[in-house]
């Protein structure tokens, strides 16, 4: 039987439960006697073993496929086999199905709107407690080029449709069987030391030979090494491969750290401890490593070949790190410095306890938000504002964003500052809830907020207690944020959409890993750099702003021109086809929402 059609004799209604050995129908006969599934094996005691019988735990089966019919055929026969099979049919939710159903095997489909297959294993993998999750496509794509693509994008097996049922259950339920096997022999010697398909170490064990050193007040070093222009990699030659380019890169840095352990952090940095090495042998070890990375090009797929480069943050462990955790995200944060050196190496410069106190100073004060309309250029019937963060401090003054965030990132503080700036936004969302035209607020978060489980948890949870619907909230993103934390942002944008939360990237700059975001990205909106806010004076900026919003419309986006204090400028946006535009020339920032939306029109 085909893999799409309904079983016979069963309803799709009742799919989800059928009756225990349903799957038995597809058998060539009945065995003789029952026999217990593969996920009810019963582990008989033996002569003189008082221990109870120990009952295995069902197998936990999630089913990603956007066809429905499909996916209640995979289900019903799986339900069949005693397993649990929950099905999810939207990729933007297979995250948060995992976090929940905790399955022991994903059953995965290829081709699905929005992230394919790929792209989501991909992200899968990146999660560390995801890495050995066993993956198994189920396709009915016959290129045997395309089978290869997908186990090298971090697949375990390929299943072609249609599939005999029977061959659907053995597969799955073997390959739980070795999983859990595997698991058990993790709990009783610990976690594997070194990534099976890498050989490299793996992130958690460089991790912990970083915390026992840092306890131990151990000589050496941590660099963090990211290979440049990942998006637009993985963007040209597919996530298959990226991923195989990834691979070669970690070993080839491996070789030249050797015999100093680098592990793969996610898509496209590295970790490596150097214990024993001086503060001042850094520099040198880092220009070793990008030296050897750029010496010889890596195959890519075919007869091309393509040459890496990286950039290095560096530090010494005695720079007074607390933990492992906090010494990564110095080395971090420098590898961002390092990007606009010549030389692509820097070094963390630690901050004076005196500096931090007067970061925190300047964050003493009351937070007041303004706002700023975003007018369609043809009118609209939603109130649209951005929320912009100022600061009262006690002596009256008055500080900007500009000035707030850099000290509130300084301090520690912007995780806090950002939720703070968010709950107040969403309880004016619920103030405004019936309200006519609906509000809309655009609020910016960090990359260090939006990285954080936690935050997104809490806002989920927040929309909810309000009863706020999630696409009156737009969550704004800055540009040079999700070119480094792509993957991130993209397991951050998943947790979100199921709610109707809208994002925007903003400080827009063209660029090939730019451009390769507008699709990359679940977004809905588009903001402009200020740069162009000056298009009409120059007909070359007024060109590529063109071509600027002709990709983004393609995907699907919505442009917003920012900063506009004219009406030349704001005619020269008009032609040129952006759909908002923001600025004084409409009005400027201000603490009421008061804007006349449903007559305005540009």
């Amino acid at each position: 039987m085909a893999a799409n059609e309904t079983p016979p004799n069963a309803r799709v209604s009742g799919a989800e439960t059928p009756p225990a050995n349903y799957w038995e129908r597809w058998g060539s006969t009945a065995p003789a006697a029952p026999q217990p599934s593969p996920a009810e094996v019963i582990a008989a005691p033996s002569a003189g073993d008082a221990t109870a019988a120990v009952v295995e735990a069902p197998y936990r089966v999630l089913i990603v496929e956007d066809d429905r019919s499909q996916a209640l055929f995979a289900q019903s026969v799986l339900h069949g086999a005693g397993m649990q099979a929950i099905v999810q049919m939207e990729a933007e939710g297979v995250q948060q199905a995992i976090t929940e159903h905790r399955p022991d095997l994903i059953l995965m489909d290829l081709h699905m709107p929005g992230l394919d297959g790929m792209r989501l294993t991909a992200m899968i993998r990146q999660q560390p407690q995801q890495a050995l999750l066993p993956i198994v496509f189920l396709t009915g794509d016959p290129d045997p080029e395309r089978q290869f693509e997908v186990l090298d994008s971090g697949a375990d097996d390929f299943l072609t449709k249609p599939i005999r049922p029977r061959h659907l259950i053995a597969a799955v339920s073997n390959r739980i069987r070795r999983s859990r096997q595997q698991a058990q022999h993790v709990s009783a010697v610990g976690p594997a030391l070194n990534n099976p398909e890498t050989g490299l170490p793996t992130r958690h064990n460089v991790m912990q030979q970083l915390g026992t050193a840092l306890q131990e007040h151990a000589t050496g070093g941590v660099l963090f090494i990211e290979i440049a222009s990942a998006l637009g990699l993985r963007e040209r030659y597919g996530y298959a491969a990226f991923e195989r380019l990834m691979v070669q890169a970690g070993q080839r840095l491996a070789e030249a750290a050797r015999p100093h352990p680098l592990a793969r952090l996610n898509d496209n940095s590295f970790l490596l401890f150097a214990p024993g090495v001086a503060e001042a042998q850094l520099p040198e070890l880092a220009q070793t490593l990008r030296g050897h990375l750029s010496s010889q090009p890596l195959l890519v797929r075919d007869e091309e070949h393509v040459h890496l480069r990286a950039t290095i943050g560096h530090a010494s462990l005695d720079a007074g790190f607390e933990d492992a955790g906090s010494a990564l995200e110095a080395v971090e944060r420098t590898a961002l410095q390092a990007r606009l050196l010549p030389e692509g190496v820097a070094a963390y410069v630690s901050r004076e306890d005196t500096t931090s106190q007067e970061h925190l100073a300047l964050l003493d004060g009351q937070l007041e938000l303004a706002y700023q309309p975003i007018v369609a250029v043809s009118g609209s019937d939603t109130a649209q504002y951005q929320v912009l963060l100022r600061l009262r401090k006690n002596d009256g003054t008055l500080l900007s964003a500009g000035q707030v965030i850099p000290a509130a990132e300084a301090a520690g503080r912007i995780s806090d500052l950002d939720q703070q700036v968010m709950d107040y936004a969403l309880g004016l969302l619920q103030l405004y809830q019936h309200a006519t035209p609906p509000l809309r607020l655009f609020v910016s978060q960090s990359m260090r907020t939006l990285a954080r489980d936690v935050f997104a948890d809490w806002l989920l949870k927040s929309l909810a207690e309000r009863n706020v619907p999630g696409t009156r909230l737009v969550v704004d993103m800055r540009l040079p944020d999700a070119l480094i934390h792509a993957v991130t942002i993209q397991q951050f944008c998943a947790r979100l959409m199921p709610a109707g939360v809208q994002f925007c990237l903003s400080q827009f700059e063209p660029g090939p890993e730019a451009n390769a975001l507008l699709t990359q990205l679940p977004l809905g909106f588009v903001r402009m750099s200020s740069r162009f806010a000056g298009a009409h004076h120059q007909p070359s900026v007024r060109d590529e702003l063109r071509e600027v919003i002709e990709m983004a419309h393609r995907a699907g986006l919505q442009i917003i021109g920012q900063q506009i204090e004219d009406p030349q400028a704001a005619a020269a946006m008009w032609m040129g086809g952006v759909d908002f535009i923001q600025g004084n020339v409409v009005q400027s920032a201000g603490t009421e929402l008061n804007f006349d939306f449903q007559t305005a029109v540009l």
